[in-house]
């Protein structure tokens, strides 16, 4: 089966095909999307929703797209949706890093959570998948794996980050390994 992921981040389009290996896993053409999706929505859901509507309309094939937030409890849940603007329309992984350790700079409470909301249209049906991995902030960078906040998050169980992990560690534990996995789960059935 052949289904377009709604991304242009290669790092997330190597993560996809890991776990989706029975099926053609195309990202966006930049000759049909010259410009980013859409993301207006005030929710991973409706940002999820808001991207893969956008692909289906033009395309008119079956599609997926994900949106992801870190959700820090002292922060009352920011960035969450704004997580890959944090610190600017630059969308810097540098800067939004750097940010989010400043101001959590002092603080004890350092959980957190990432959360990927995966929403499909498939034969003009919507569906949604939400994956969630919960952890911590470290107080400094480590790692050169992954991308985004990899270097910072350490999720729950573990100690070591993200970005220390292997790709295929990452993906059996990371929220959206969970969020495709449930997608997976979700198209196996229909065959």
């Amino acid at each position: 089966m052949k289904i377009i992921f709604a991304s242009q981040n290669p790092n997330k389009i190597t993560e996809i095909r890991a776990k989706l290996p029975d099926f053609t896993i195309e990202g966006l053409d930049p000759k049909v999307f010259p410009n980013e999706l859409l993301e207006t929505g005030d929710t991973l859901e409706d940002n999820a929703l808001q991207k893969v509507r956008q692909v289906f309309e033009k395309t008119q094939a079956s599609c997926f797209a994900d949106d992801t937030g870190l959700e820090v409890d002292a922060l009352d849940g920011k960035p969450g949706v704004y997580s890959a603007r944090y610190a600017g329309e630059q969308r810097s992984s540098e800067d939004n890093m750097q940010l989010l350790l400043t101001n959590l700079d002092g603080e004890d409470n350092r959980k957190a959570r990432f959360r990927t909301v995966i929403a499909l249209i498939l034969e003009g049906n919507e569906y949604t998948f939400e994956g969630i991995c919960n952890g911590r902030i470290t107080t400094q960078k480590s790692g050169a794996e992954g991308f985004g906040y990899d270097p910072i998050f350490v999720p729950e169980g573990e100690e070591r980050t993200f970005a220390e992990m292997s790709m295929d560690e990452k993906s059996i534990i990371s929220h959206r390994g969970r969020a495709v996995d449930m997608l997976v789960n979700f198209l196996k059935e229909l065959k």
